[in-house]
């Protein structure tokens, strides 16, 4: 039998050696476009920064290697370019010399691959603008480097290779920017899951732009210019596409074999194409997603391994095995955390129409007391009769063993309540005598049982937007822990004195318990829901899953280009190390010269925030603190208690999974007098008007108020909501007095169509728009941009939003979402409050 293989790498090598094993006989040709037949794609990125030092440990196995092994006739640098399906031949050109020759076959196997996705942008084919996909990508990368020695990267595309050469970049001493056009990196995660990876990334200083998309390339002499639709350019001295990858089908195409839905080659159980004869294997193919069943692309190099070998089994012994389809389980390295999924998400749930609950629970790699134990925060996907449908990771250390462990469950149709029953290696350095997989069952099957109801925090905020008067929002953790942040309108119970304060609150009326990860929130339910309390509701994942899904995602503008080129690689690694923060530190003003160090590792939040203020008290003013934590979420809770207590944060950096801050400690401000009071230098403008010149004149003011280094918060509520709404503003689905409305309004601030005096239908606005581009003034959108890049705080009122039938996703970016509250801050600050 002769067998030709398309394609090498993981599918198409695999199944030649496994044919080779179990047939002496058969005639093998193995056909490779590129020169390596066998490489580790998905080492790739990890060369960039030196971790696998050199080049050839990315290489599997040489041409002549495998040829002397298997007694495979390799072709590399010859293309398949043709199928005669009836006369049973291969079209193939030899790349070296372009000679073409027809390949006859018994058996053909096709392992194309993916091709990476490549938009036809405005300056795309600039030198500094590179792929990773195969060797020669990488060759070019490291070339580009060693010759023109970048300082600042921007990589488009928050997937797999593109954070994993975001993290390799930024570790060679590169300021690295990352490009997503999504609200979130890393899709296999839900929302709230990738949130934890943005905040370690904030703490890594990577720039991050979010629901942001590149427009074009603009070459430059010394760098290239990345234009996003946000408006904001980016300098790059090299950029990384990581957009994606389609199916390679080009061969199969021509062929007319049949694609299916998802334009992957369509096969069989057997891994047959609709032509017996043909074969296929790989991220070319679509395949079964095993809990859905519905048809998806999955290219990951496990799969395609196993399909190879599958195939090749087929091949010689005549479809005797059936490919079960495919789990989609997976992990990657961001930088200091592991972030590991198996099975569906909650998008990918709802996209099939299947009903799911979930859960999250943050728990220790392993025993608390023993040292170094890392969170890891994991969601548990099911369904009602406790089929487990899915799961996530995201941990510093053993996310990855965890997710194994569920990924085997879902495969052996084991259920949550199984989970809890899990018999799991323990030892302190290990693990803990109730490890986080069996935390999450025990957690999900209570939720099965009726014995814990719990919300997400998407419900959650969502309630919160609405303002129900009937929900009673319980904060059950200590008094210190509240007074360091908690979530707006809550109120502070202790769960240890909650049984002496029960008539505090309404059985009547719904009460949203929450701690800090969902313990004592739990706990906290069971004392009142055997009290007679019925509408109690736990949050899942308590304070610390909210506030790291609600705070602020993305991390733009953090890089100083000039500055940038100003620096030389000694002060780049020493602020990176931390090195430069302590030295710069212990010479600045207000410093005494104490350096103190605090080793939180292990702590669980709130240990860390609750350590750091015992050694900040003991401390005299001027003195440092350098505090070690590993909870993931320590960097940005020090930032929110640095600001309330008004010491110094000076330092965050994360490194191998701890977060490392530095502090200085500030004297308590005197308290203002009669005499000498604090003067406050903030304006606050609310506006209620759509009016172009009333608009007009908030503006101007605000921008003036900036120029004069004043601190400008905008309010902007009903009619004023019209000002922030974006452009391109997405099609959303409304109910249809929502529609109405957003017919009948201005679109964004420079359609304004209405003046307070003299409008005259419409006229007015016209007539006034004309003059002032006449007279060179600036337009509304202008200003509005201007007032964005200056900093000052544009607050959206939620309420006004719901009435108008606006929503989040329809306003400009870099706009808060509040209420009354949010305004009456403002203005408690503020010398000059208007209303327009």
């Amino acid at each position: 039998m002769k067998i030709i293989i398309v394609g090498g790498v993981a599918g198409g090598a695999t199944a030649a050696a496994r044919i080779r094993r179990n047939d002496e006989t058969a005639e093998i040709v193995l056909v490779e476009r590129g020169q390596y037949i066998s490489f580790a794609n998905c080492g790739l990125p990890y060369h960039i920064s030196g971790i696998i030092e050199e080049r050839e440990q990315l290489l599997v196995t040489s041409e002549e290697a495998f040829k002397e092994r298997y007694r495979v006739d390799v072709r590399s640098r010859t293309e398949a370019i043709g199928i005669d399906r009836k006369a049973r031949t291969m079209r193939l050109r030899n790349l070296a010399t372009g000679d073409e020759t027809d390949e006859p076959y018994d058996k053909l196997l096709l392992s194309p691959g993916a091709e990476p996705v490549r938009p036809k942008l405005p300056g795309i084919d600039s030198s500094r603008i590179f792929g990773l996909r195969n060797i020669p990508d990488l060759d070019r990368i490291m070339a580009h480097l060693k010759e023109h020695n970048p300082r600042r990267a921007v990589v488009i595309g928050g997937g797999f290779i593109g954070i994993e050469v975001a993290e390799n970049l930024h570790d060679k001493g590169i300021f690295t920017t990352l490009v997503e056009g999504a609200d979130q990196i890393l899709t296999p995660l839900d929302y709230g899951m990738a949130a934890i990876v943005h905040s370690h990334m904030r703490d890594k200083n990577v720039e991050l732009y979010l629901n942001d998309k590149v427009e074009q390339f603009e070459e430059k002499d010394d760098h290239t210019v990345v234009y996003l639709g946000s408006g904001r350019r980016l300098q790059a001295d090299l950029v990384v596409l990581a957009i994606g990858v389609r199916p390679e089908t080009t061969l199969a195409r021509a062929a007319n074999l049949e694609l299916g839905s998802t334009g992957g080659i369509k096969v069989n159980g057997h891994l047959q194409t609709s032509d017996p004869d043909i074969y296929a294997v790989g991220d070319a193919i679509e395949v079964t997603q095993t809990i859905s069943g519905q048809q998806v692309l999955i290219p990951l190099a496990g799969p395609a391994n196993r399909q190879g070998r599958m195939a090749a089994d087929n091949i010689i012994f005549g479809n005797s095995k059936v490919y079960r389809g495919t789990q989609g389980t997976s992990i990657l390295k961001a930088f200091d955390l592991a972030a590991a999924t198996t099975g569906l998400n909650e998008k990918q749930l709802n996209a099939a129409g299947i009903p799911f609950l979930s859960c999250i629970t943050h728990s220790g790699s392993h025993a608390s007391y023993y040292p170094g134990a890392k969170q890891i925060s994991l969601k548990l996907l099911f369904t009602d009769k406790g089929q487990i449908l899915g799961a996530q990771a995201v941990g510093a250390d053993g996310a990855d063993k965890r997710i194994d462990v569920i990924a085997t469950a879902i495969h052996g149709n084991l259920k949550v309540e199984d989970l809890a029953d899990l018999e799991l290696a323990y030892a302190p350095p290990f693990g803990s005598a109730k490890d986080p997989i069996n935390i999450a069952g025990y957690v999900a099957t209570n939720i099965l049982n009726g014995s814990h109801d719990m919300i997400e925090w998407k419900e959650l905020r969502a309630s919160l937007g609405a303002k129900d008067p009937e929900m009673q929002l319980i904060d059950v953790r200590t008094a210190e822990e509240f007074g360091f942040g908690s979530i707006p309108t809550a109120r502070n119970i202790d769960v240890n004195h909650l049984r002496e304060r029960l008539d505090e609150l309404d059985p009547n009326k719904a009460v949203i318990l929450f701690c800090q990860i969902g313990l004592r929130g739990y706990l906290a339910y069971r004392i009142l829901t055997q009290h007679g309390f019925t509408q109690v509701r736990n949050l899942s994942g308590g304070y610390k899953s909210y506030s790291w899904a609600v705070e602020k995602q993305a991390n733009p503008d953090i890089f100083d280009y000039e500055d940038i080129k100003r620096r030389s690689p000694q002060e780049v690694e020493a602020e990176r190390s931390g090195s430069c923060a302590v030295s710069a530190a212990m010479v600045a003003p207000g410093t005494t010269g104490e350096l103190h160090t605090l080793n939180a590792v292990g702590l669980q939040c709130p240990g860390p925030i609750m350590k750091t203020y015992k050694a900040m008290e003991a401390l005299d003013a001027g003195e440092l603190l350098e505090v070690t934590a590993s909870d993931p979420a320590f960097g940005c809770d020090i930032r929110a208690w640095a600001k309330k207590t008004g010491n110094d944060l000076l330092s965050v950096k994360a490194e191998k999974g701890l977060v490392i801050v530095l502090l200085r400690k500030v004297a308590t401000a005197p308290v203002a007098t009669a005499a000498a009071p604090v003067e406050k230098d903030k304006l606050t403008l609310v506006v209620f008007s759509d009016d172009l010149d009333k608009v007009m004149a908030s503006m101007i003011i605000a921008n003036g108020a900036l120029a004069m280094g004043k601190p400008v918060s905008l309010f902007f509520t009903f009619w004023g909501l019209d000002v922030i709404r974006r452009v391109d503003a997405p099609h959303l689905n409304k109910p249809m007095m929502d529609r109405m409305f957003s017919t009948m309004l201005p679109s964004d601030a420079d359609h304004l169509n209405t003046i307070s005096k003299m409008d005259m239908h419409g006229l007015g606005a016209k007539m006034i728009r004309k003059v002032m581009h006449d007279k060179g003034v600036e337009t509304p959108g202008n200003l509005l941009h201007s007032l964005v890049e200056g900093g000052a705080q544009l607050i959206a009122c939620q309420m006004s939003m719901d009435v108008m039938g606006i929503q989040k996703e329809e306003l400009i970016d870099g706009v808060d979402i509040g209420g009354v509250a949010a305004f009456l801050g403002e203005a408690g600050e503020s010398g000059t409050t208007l209303f327009i």
